[in-house]
Order: C-alpha cells, then structure tokens, then sequence
C-alpha cells in the first residue's frame, strides 16, 4: 500500500515550495535538455528572464496550487525554441524548481503562448500549476 498524505500536509508542503524559494523569485525559459535535477548546473540558453510578481503561487488547496498575476517577458533575451525552465531565489543563482516547457495545451509543466522565441518579443507564461502526490 502507498503512502498517503492528508490534504493538508499537501498543501503544506507545496506552500513551502514558494516560502522557501522567496517572493522575489526569477524565472528562465532555456533552450536545450533540462538538466538531471536542480543541483545540475544550467544547461541551454538563456531565452526569456522573468522576474515573478512578490506573491507568484496562490495559496495551495485541495494539494495543488497555480501561479498568480502575470509572468511575462517583455523583450526575450535571445533566439531560440523554449524546452526547459528553472525557477531561481532572487539573485537567480540557486534553482529551487524546474520543468519541462511546451506550447498551450502541448502537456508541459510550464506552458508558454509560443516555444519559438525571437529575441526581443514578449514571452508570456500561459499556465503553471503544481500539484502534489500521495493523495
């Protein structure tokens, strides 16, 4: 039998994802192979930087939790097809999240209006939602 969590410890333990990350967090659409996990060293290029709103999740309910406000690029940093992302503390050296990226509706963990990127055009963050097992 599996282990299962209430719904509360859930969302407790995704709030924390947000509390611990802080509230001045920064967001990079990469190019390229996501890396094995967090404590990989960045891999692909830089397409997009984003610095999220102070309160970038809601709060988690029923063990899952959505992004708030809007998270845009108002001028992408460099030519590329989007394939990963990584979520950062505020100096944007310590990744604290990260996760596959596709176009609206294509699956990804983190969907964007375009995965084709012209330096210089908005990025817009269309959908990021984080849900959490043991249910």
């Amino acid at each position: 039998m599996a282990v299962q969590l209430s719904v509360a410890v859930r969302n407790a333990r995704l709030d924390a994802i947000e509390s611990t990350i802080g509230t001045s967090a920064v967001l990079k659409i990469r190019s390229g192979a996501q890396p094995a996990d967090c404590a990989a060293a960045d891999s692909g290029t830089v397409i997009a930087t984003l610095s999220l709103p102070s309160d970038w999740m809601s709060a988690a309910s029923s063990g899952s939790k959505a992004k708030t406000g809007t998270w845009q690029d108002t001028s992408a940093d460099a030519s590329a097809t989007a394939a990963h992302f990584r979520i950062y503390e505020s100096t944007a050296t310590t990744c604290g999240l990260q996760g596959s990226v596709t176009i609206t509706g294509g699956g990804g963990d983190l969907t964007l209006d375009a995965v084709v990127i012209t330096a210089g055009q908005v990025v817009t963050i269309t959908g990021f939602t984080l849900t959490d097992a043991n249910a």
